[in-house]
């Protein structure tokens, strides 16, 4: 089965950091773009970053630009989100994507994540003091 697995999400305070991770089991992230998603309650999902094949292009929403981070491991088995100076409104429930077709190094979508067919379970991040 292909399966994403999220983790590291949990409760911090504003201005504090967390890391996320997305473990892929069964495929690796080489050739599909992933990306990152959250949806706060009430709200409609969105898209927060992503990433091209193979380490491709990056692009960033624009409440999370210049704080958070995508990665990847060297073996893109692993993806991380990199959130510092965390704020209240970046609570939600955060999740990692990849598509089911091979994507362009350029090709980096965010929105609400309609290219992404594969989903993790998500990850509460909660931000509060």
């Amino acid at each position: 089965q292909l399966q994403l697995v999220e983790s590291g999400g949990g409760l911090v305070q504003p201005g504090k950091s967390l890391r996320l991770s997305c473990a892929a089991s069964g495929f690796t992230f080489n050739n599909v773009a992933i990306g990152w998603f959250r949806q706060a309650p009430g709200k409609e999902r969105e898209g927060v970053s992503c990433m091209g094949s193979f380490g491709g292009r990056t692009n960033y929403a624009d409440s999370v630009k210049g704080r958070f981070t995508i990665s990847r491991d060297n073996a893109y088995k692993t993806v991380y989100l990199q959130m510092d100076s965390l704020k209240p409104e970046d609570t939600a429930v955060y999740y990692c994507a990849a598509t089911g077709f091979t994507a362009l190094q350029s090709f980096c979508s965010l929105g609400r994540g309609t290219a992404y067919s594969h989903w993790g379970q998500g990850t509460q991040v909660t931000v509060s003091s």
